[in-house]
């Protein structure tokens, strides 16, 4: 009898020592979910950075493109008044 007993004792520990290793488990695979979720984020934050960087430098370009036209004006409005001038 107490042979059996020992024997259902012995067998509900390694269910209990199974089921918390299967446990651990699952709570290390939902970690690494979580942490690819959390690379995934930080990745599209970088991507979303890039794109800001390119509207800018956009802008930029754009800016110095009217700049280069404003004292091209410029100057030929000044050619024109020493035309006049003249």
């Amino acid at each position: 009898m107490r042979e059996r007993g020992r024997e259902r004792d012995k067998e509900r520990e390694r269910e209990k020592s199974t089921e918390k290793e299967r446990e651990r488990g699952r709570e290390r695979e939902t970690e690494r979910e979580r942490d690819k979720e959390i690379e995934r984020e930080r990745e599209r934050e970088r991507e979303r950075e890039r794109e800001r960087e390119r509207e800018r430098q956009t802008e930029r370009q754009r800016d110095r493109e009217t700049e280069r036209e404003r004292d091209t004006e410029r100057e030929t409005e000044r050619e024109t008044e020493r035309q006049r001038d003249r």
